[in-house]
């Protein structure tokens, strides 16, 4: 009967990765999302305390202290970094990094922004824009679309989204950060409650190496890597409506050897490195970004999921570049 219950939540958790929501679990512990967008709303604001009530070791008091206070001090609200055209990437990604240090780890058991991994990127980085504006504490999944948000403007800097899956007490931890390449080097930005599980510069020569880095640090906590998840390079387009890819690549350590996780990892930096000469699919016209909107204004409105067809070209498209105005236009309003 234990196998069976262990089994069953390892399902229940792949189900949930496979639908975006692998950060509604943080160690077998349930955390809430804020699903009715900004200002909480009152349920939302009510049912965050009520949980740190049960997760805090100080329970009820703690935020009866706090939500009674009066003279509480005003919480600086960090500066979106910026830098001259001269400064090197290395230093652009510190800034970067130190600005999402800065945001602070959300402990509150609610994150405050809903990432659903689905939504073309063009919504994503609408969540990114709504967190520079309201500055509240990230989880690791947040930090990963800043990330993305924060280094479009820098073309020569590659972006592709890491996640790992580790094991601790008999309870599995999921965490994702952001991989980053340029001129040769690997690094990565994220957020964590440890320091070694987020940031690493950009000085490592493999990617290899850098999960080699990740796999030293979860030891240091005696968990153990059993699977890390690696996608593809992430477009420049913050208009873009494809899709990001979230596992490109799914490796089971428990099942690979040294040599064949390195040989995997460099087949994996190929068809990276391949994705780069692709077009990406076409932006939405401008009438089309405007009617759009914010995604967290309208919690309602449909998701339409891009299929793998639609992000990649075909010969189908191809021959329809060749009508008339009219029926390209005809085209782009039918998607």
């Amino acid at each position: 009967m234990l196998r069976a219950t262990v089994g069953s939540v390892q399902e229940r958790d792949e189900e949930q990765e496979d639908e975006g929501e692998e950060e509604l679990r943080d160690g077998g512990v349930p955390f809430y999302v804020n699903r009715g967008g900004l200002p909480v709303d009152e349920e939302t604001w009510e049912r965050m305390w009520r949980h740190v009530a049960r997760i805090h070791p100080g329970g009820e008091a703690l935020g009866k202290e706090i939500r009674g206070a009066t003279d509480l001090p005003k919480i600086p609200i960090p500066s979106v970094p910026t830098y001259q055209p001269t400064t090197p990437i290395p230093q652009r990604l510190e800034a970067i990094q130190k600005y999402i240090r800065d945001l602070q780890y959300n402990h509150t058991g609610t994150q405050f922004f809903e990432i659903k991994k689905s939504r073309p990127l063009t919504a994503l980085m609408d969540i990114a824009k709504e967190m520079t504006r309201e500055a509240l504490p990230i989880k690791c999944l947040e930090a990963v679309i800043l990330g993305i948000y924060l280094t479009n403007n820098m073309p020569g800097v590659e972006r592709f989204p890491l996640s790992f899956q580790s094991q601790f007490s008999g309870n599995h931890f999921h965490h994702i950060v952001l991989g980053v390449h340029s001129g040769g080097r690997f690094g990565a930005l994220g957020i964590s409650r440890r320091e070694d599980l987020m940031f690493k510069p950009l000085e490592l020569r493999t990617l290899m190496d850098l999960v080699q880095e990740y796999d030293g640090a979860y030891r240091g906590y005696w968990h153990t890597l059993r699977k890390v998840r690696i996608g593809q390079y992430v477009s420049h387009d913050p208009h873009s409506v494809e899709q990001i890819e979230w596992k490109h690549s799914i490796l089971d350590l428990d099942k690979l050897t040294k040599e064949e996780l390195r040989k995997e990892l460099e087949r994996h930096t190929r068809d990276m490195r391949l994705k780069i000469g692709k077009p990406a699919p076409p932006s939405p016209t401008k009438d089309r970004r405007n009617s759009m909107g914010s995604p967290l204004r309208g919690p309602g409105s449909p998701i339409r999921r891009v299929s793998r067809a639609e992000r990649r070209p075909s010969g189908e498209k191809k021959v329809l570049e060749q009508k008339s105005t009219a029926d390209i236009n005809g085209y782009q309003i039918r998607v």
